[in-house]
C-alpha cells in the first residue's frame, strides 16, 4: 500500500550552465554540465521516496539507456516502479536545459514522441491503495483510471501549462497547484503583477474549477483560495543559482505535507521553503533538500 502515486511524465535531462542565454545562430562554450532524471510527477515522486513516504510512479519511459537509469533510480530511491512502463522500440523523454549562471534562469527544450497513449490496468491499480494521488496533466487516460480506481484518495494536480490533460483534470482535483503560466493561459490574462490581478485571476479560476487553488509566482510567492476568500504567502528569499525543477520540488513537498494531515497554511510553507532551498543548488534531483534541511530553515524564520 503506498501513501503517495505520481502518475506523469518522467524524462532524462541534461542541464548546460551557461553565462548568458545565447543568441540565435550563435556558439558559446561550457565547462559544466548536469545529467539526471527528471520531470514533473517523477520528481515529485523521487522526493516522497527520499522523504521517507511509501511512493509510486506510474508513466512510461523507453527501454533504451535513459528509460533504464530512470528505472534505477527510482529503485535506489525506493520508489515503487510495478506501473512504470519501459515500452520496446519508445524513445524516452529527454531534456536539454539551459542555466542562465546569471539569473539562475532556465530554458528547456524537451523531446518527447508526440500521441503515445499510456493506460493503467485497473487489477494492477488495486493492491496500491495509495492515499494520495499527484498527477502531472502529462497522462491523462492514465490519470482518470487512478481517479476512479482511488475514489476515497486526495487528488492534487501540478498544473505547468495549459494542455488536455491539465484542462480536464483542475475541475476534478481536491487540490489545483497551478503555475502562473498556466493561470494566464486559463484565465487570458496578461499579467499577474498587481493586487487587483491576482484577485482577479483566482476568481476566475475558482469560477472555472470550484477547487482548492494554488498559483505560485516564484519570486514573488504564491496565492491561494481554500474556498474561504483570498490568501497569499511571501517567498522565502533566496539567491538563485538554478531554478530547474523548483515546481516539481514544490508539488512533492505540498504531497508530502497533505499525506501528513498538515494545514493548508502549514503545507504551503513547507512547500515554500523546500522550494527556495532547492534554487540555491544547481541541477534538479540534485538540489532536493532533505526533510531535515527544510524543518531547520523553516525554524529559523
Amino acid at each position: 500500500m503506498l501513501d503517495v502515486l505520481c502518475i506523469g511524465h518522467a524524462a532524462c535531462d541534461v542541464s548546460l550552465f551557461v553565462d548568458q542565454y545565447p543568441p540565435e545562430n550563435s556558439k558559446c562554450e561550457t565547462h559544466e554540465s548536469l545529467e539526471a532524471c527528471g520531470g514533473p510527477a517523477a520528481n515529485a515522486a523521487w522526493l516522497l521516496s527520499s522523504w521517507g513516504l511509501r511512493t509510486g510512479f506510474a508513466g512510461l519511459v523507453g527501454d533504451d539507456v535513459h528509460g533504464k537509469r530512470t528505472h534505477d533510480e527510482f529503485t535506489a530511491a525506493g520508489t515503487d516502479v510495478s506501473l512504470l512502463e519501459l515500452r520496446p522500440g519508445h524513445a524516452t523523454p529527454l531534456s536539454i536545459i539551459l542555466i542562465n549562471r546569471e539569473s539562475g534562469s532556465r530554458t528547456i527544450i524537451n523531446r518527447k514522441v508526440k500521441a503515445v497513449s499510456f493506460s493503467l490496468n485497473a487489477a494492477a491499480l488495486f493492491p496500491l491503495k495509495p492515499r494520495v494521488l499527484l498527477f502531472d496533466g502529462h497522462e491523462l487516460e492514465a490519470s482518470l483510471t487512478a481517479m476512479q480506481a482511488f475514489p476515497d484518495a486526495i487528488t492534487i494536480l501540478d498544473a505547468g501549462s495549459w494542455r488536455e490533460g491539465t484542462a480536464v483534470l483542475a475541475g476534478k482535483v481536491h487540490y489545483l497547484a497551478a503555475s502562473e503560466r498556466f493561470a494566464l493561459q486559463a484565465t487570458g490574462m496578461k499579467s499577474l503583477h498587481d493586487d487587483a490581478e491576482r484577485r482577479q485571476c483566482l476568481s476566475k479560476l475558482r469560477e472555472q474549477f470550484p477547487t482548492k487553488t494554488i498559483v505560485t509566482l516564484g519570486e514573488r510567492g504564491l496565492i491561494y483560495d481554500a474556498g474561504d476568500g483570498y490568501s497569499e504567502l511571501s517567498a522565502f528569499p533566496a539567491v538563485a543559482v538554478d531554478t530547474t525543477a523548483a515546481g516539481d520540488i514544490f508539488h512533492g513537498a505540498f504531497a508530502y505535507a497533505i499525506a501528513g494531515g498538515m494545514p493548508l497554511l502549514e503545507a504551503l510553507r513547507l512547500s515554500s521553503m523546500t522550494a527556495s532551498l532547492s534554487v540555491r543548488k544547481a541541477g534538479g534531483r540534485s538540489s532536493i533538500p532533505t526533510l531535515a534541511e527544510v524543518k531547520e530553515a523553516l525554524a529559523h524564520v
